[in-house]
């Protein structure tokens, strides 16, 4: 191998291992969003994203805590604009207990949810709420067609997916409750800002999360 490119590398591994534990999930949740996307035909239909109010990522849940009941997972929301065009700042949140179904066979799960209108987002704001009980949350459809399978499905407030061993899928996630994470925010913004004024603010996004952003309104561009 050329003595530049292992520099290169080696430069890139420091950079990687410099990064804090939220910068790095940040990286994940883009990540885990790219390969959901990558494939239309299996992931998240495309007029749901451009509807969507917020949009929750929470990558790499492990399934041996599932198992003991230590159900948890981090990850971020983010909220758009006012304008309605672009998406806010991430703020930290955890996904905590409820009922999983099928994935505790897997390794680890990658969740999505998907906040489809503004009672959803309002209950979001809050710094915790249960899904499934505040919140009516319903499993998300896959693919570019699926989205007319069902009236009932559009009134769910949340739609969920999840990925594990790579198959991904509507998840009917009840019970969880989601809280923000003050450390987290305090990691990413320099203060425990709470997620309302981080997602209704006009605070900047971290360098981190543009990667994140730009994707997502790549993938959920509207016209208004």
């Amino acid at each position: 191998m050329r003595t530049s490119t292992v520099l290169l590398l080696f430069s890139a591994s420091l950079l990687a291992a410099g990064k804090n534990d939220t910068a790095r999930r940040l990286d994940e949740a883009a990540a885990v969003f790219t390969e959901i996307m990558s494939t239309p035909d299996k992931g998240i239909p495309q007029d749901l994203l451009e509807k969507a109010h917020c949009a929750v990522i929470v990558p790499g849940m492990k399934k041996g805590a599932f198992i003991i009941g230590a159900k948890y997972g981090k990850g971020f929301v983010t909220c758009r604009k006012e304008s309605g065009k672009g998406w806010s700042a991430p703020a930290a949140v955890r996904i905590e207990g409820g009922s999983f179904g099928l994935q505790i066979g897997g390794s680890e799960t990658d969740v999505v949810l998907l906040v489809m209108n503004k009672r959803g987002e309002d209950k979001l704001l809050a710094s915790q709420f249960t899904l499934g009980g505040e919140g009516e949350v319903a499993a998300g459809p896959v693919g570019r067609s699926a989205t007319a399978q069902t009236d009932a499905l559009f009134r769910a407030e949340i739609l969920s997916w999840s990925r594990s061993r790579g198959i991904f899928a509507g998840l009917a996630l009840q019970g969880a409750t989601l809280r923000q994470d003050l450390d987290d925010n305090k990691e990413m913004y320099g203060k425990p800002l709470e997620n309302r004024e981080i997602l209704t603010g006009n605070v900047a996004a971290p360098a981190e999360a543009h990667q994140l952003l730009s994707l997502l309104g790549k993938y959920s561009w509207r016209e208004s």
